[in-house]
């Protein structure tokens, strides 16, 4: 399988974890790594290696961390005081394949259909993944590409259903309670990411000054029967509030579902 380039959307402001972490949201940790690490990881299981991010707030944070990535994960001997000749020396081994990462600007305020119009210059290939760069999951992504090639249409997106976040009072209609289902899964499919597009969709990203990607570019896909849901049935997690951040720690500290690499 060829190494299909995989854009991971991080240049959005996070509002709902404003105020409660002073890290941006794709850099903030679970298990002593920033979530956007976790998804690469991901990826990286199946043999996708090759990473475009779309940058725009707080860009120079997502930079400075890839550009401290490798002398703050691997232990180096540094050579002080001399000539500046071969100064650092990394010794330990890496922990994943090797990566190659596009850090690509992309504006502060713009869609995110337009975002990845803007790094098509990135992605030579015939096909290419989209993530958020907050969504975790066991989704086998290997079985997500055959079933896209299988049915020839020109987007699969990764589909899930959720746990309502209350529990549910079942009783007839005369208020005769019957029982109760703490936080039953919703029947709706909803998107969870992992998307997989062929290149003619760049023609319709870049096909206005800022497109959107859900409210525009996936319904227009649906409309001319090109986009097709992949439905995974394991775990999936977004983190969008610092309730969700504690839950997927809580989980990795246990049995993360998501950890589908080796270390």
């Amino acid at each position: 399988m060829d190494n299909i380039p995989v854009v991971i959307l991080c240049g959005g402001q996070g509002t709902r974890m404003r105020g409660s972490t002073a890290t941006k949201k794709e850099l903030v940790q679970i298990g002593g790594r920033p979530i956007l690490w976790h998804v690469m990881r991901i990826f990286s299981a199946h043999g996708f290696n090759e990473f475009v991010l779309t940058l725009g707030y707080r860009s120079q944070d997502v930079k400075q961390y890839f550009l401290d990535y490798e002398p703050l994960a691997r232990d180096l001997t540094l050579r002080l005081g001399g000539n500046g000749e071969a100064a650092a020396v990394l010794r330990s081994q890496p922990t994943h394949p090797e990566w190659q990462v596009s850090l690509v600007e992309t504006g502060l305020h713009t869609e995110k259909g337009t975002r990845i119009a803007m790094v098509a210059d990135y992605l030579p290939g015939d096909r290419f993944f989209v993530a958020y760069g907050d969504d975790v999951s066991d989704v086998d992504l290997t079985a997500l590409v055959d079933f896209h090639l299988r049915h020839g249409k020109l987007a699969t997106v990764t589909a899930v259903q959720v746990e309502l976040q209350y529990g549910v009072v079942e009783a007839d209609d005369s208020g005769l309670v019957s029982g109760f289902v703490e936080r039953p899964k919703l029947p709706h499919w909803i998107n969870g990411g992992f998307m997989l597009f062929e290149k003619p969709v760049l023609d319709m990203m870049a096909d206005g000054d800022d497109v959107n990607l859900e409210t525009e570019i996936l319904p227009r896909l649906a409309a001319q029967q090109q986009l097709m849901i992949y439905r995974h049935h394991g775990f999936w997690q977004s983190m969008n509030t610092m309730k969700d951040t504690m839950t997927l720690e809580k989980i990795w500290q246990q049995n993360p579902p998501w950890k589908v690499w080796e270390d």
